[in-house]
């Protein structure tokens, strides 16, 4: 059997793997004489300019992320002898996250959750540098011998800045763990990886996946209108606070995800050790009770609602009492105190005097011969008083 070498360099040897668009053999690179993956776009899609420029933007976009949770790209080409489009990556040496699922039903918690973790630092840096996966799923998550996990495939990745090339309302991925915008056809960002690696964590834990669907449709449903099953049910050995951290990863709005993938990362080995994700617990709800959730009400029904409601009794208030004045005000009120106390006084004083006059009037007038007058004059309300009294006795004896 002749050997088949792909642009004169890369000698093909065993398939490592198989996808819908794709064959990934180990192959020998003459020469750096190393061995390396090499991904064959499918033979049938060779012809397909969408899918070539598909596959080629994958080269572009993979080609760019150095780091060492990213399977390294060196090389991509056309050979025209073999009628093949190919990528040539860094050979991996180990399993799929797929392969251990297979082979072990599903992981122990603290492996898991370390798979996990590295795949977020992987998907950090490919963020900040504006790629987006949008196949995060199992059999792209490579772990090596060494417990490093790489994640791989970048087939169907798309630069955040670079203009979609799929028709409005298509959906790349594997349906299982697509986000539920990817299922609506909508626009993939990079918390739609995030939902991805949620169930792949989910399923890493527990061997099940969040949700099973025969059909994009069903997915999208089930998605909107039910709860996956608590991860600590499924499986006991999940501390309670790292279910709680996948399940913010599968909240179905991406605004009620982590922000990033770095926080994910966080959430999930502090989870794994026993401390609740930072804020407040998710209370996701199915679309049947988000339509009729305070929070989606309309003006409307919220001014409904508060017609309905019963009017308060407001009970009635005491009138507060005067505040006590300054000092210097205290002052100022004794002496109009004092001031009133004297016109007070001098009124009286008037009063008596005229009543006195009036007296002596009288005794003049009844005919008492006896009777003396003299005016009285005085300074003040007292003297006068005293003189009008001695007037009177003299006249009364």
């Amino acid at each position: 059997m002749s050997e088949t070498v792909i642009a004169g360099r890369y000698e093909l040897g065993r398939r490592l793997g198989i996808g819908g668009m794709s064959t990934v053999q180990l192959a020998l690179d003459r020469r750096l004489e190393r061995n390396v993956a090499v991904k064959l776009l499918a033979e049938h899609l060779a012809d397909d300019p969408a899918f070539v420029s598909r596959f080629r933007r994958e080269a572009l976009a993979a080609a760019r992320l150095v780091h060492p949770n990213v399977v390294q790209v060196f090389d991509f080409g056309f050979d025209e002898a073999a009628h093949h489009h190919f990528i040539v990556m860094e050979h991996v040496p180990g399993h799929s996250c797929a392969e251990l699922l297979r082979d072990r039903g599903h992981l122990d918690v603290d492996e898991a959750a370390e798979i996990v973790a590295q795949a977020c630092r992987g998907l950090d840096y490919a963020h900040r540098n504006g790629v987006v996966h949008r196949d995060v799923k199992p059999g792209n998550l490579l772990v090596t011998d060494d417990g490093v996990v790489k994640l791989a495939d970048f087939g169907i990745a798309k630069a955040t800045e670079q203009s979609s090339i799929t028709q409005v309302g298509s959906v790349l991925g594997t349906a299982s763990y697509l986000a539920p915008e990817q299922a609506r056809g909508e626009e993939a960002g990079p918390r739609s990886d995030l939902y991805s690696l949620g169930v792949v964590a989910y399923q890493l834990l527990s061997g099940c996946l969040p949700y099973e669907a025969a059909s994009l449709s069903e997915l999208a449903l089930k998605q909107q209108q039910e709860l996956p099953a608590p991860l600590e049910q499924l499986n006991p050995a999940v501390p309670p606070e790292l279910a709680q951290a996948v399940a913010i990863a599968l909240e179905i709005e991406p605004e009620a995800r982590y922000e990033s993938a770095a926080a994910m990362e966080r959430a999930i080995r502090d989870g794994a050790g026993g401390i609740a994700p930072a804020g407040p617990p998710t209370t996701r709800t199915s679309a049947a009770t988000r339509v009729i959730a305070p929070a989606a009400a309309t003006s409307e029904t919220r001014a409904l609602a508060s017609s309905r409601r019963p009017p308060q009794q407001v009970p009635a208030r005491r009138p507060a009492p005067p505040p006590p004045p300054a000092p210097g005000q205290r002052a100022a009120v004794s002496d109009d105190r004092n001031r009133g106390l004297r016109r007070l006084g001098v009124l009286l004083a008037v009063l008596a005097v005229l009543a006195a006059g009036v007296a002596i009037v009288a005794l003049s007038t009844s005919g008492g011969g006896g009777t003396s007058l003299k005016p009285v004059v005085a300074r003040d309300a007292q003297s006068a008083v005293q003189q009008l009294q001695d007037l009177i006795d003299s006249n009364t004896r």
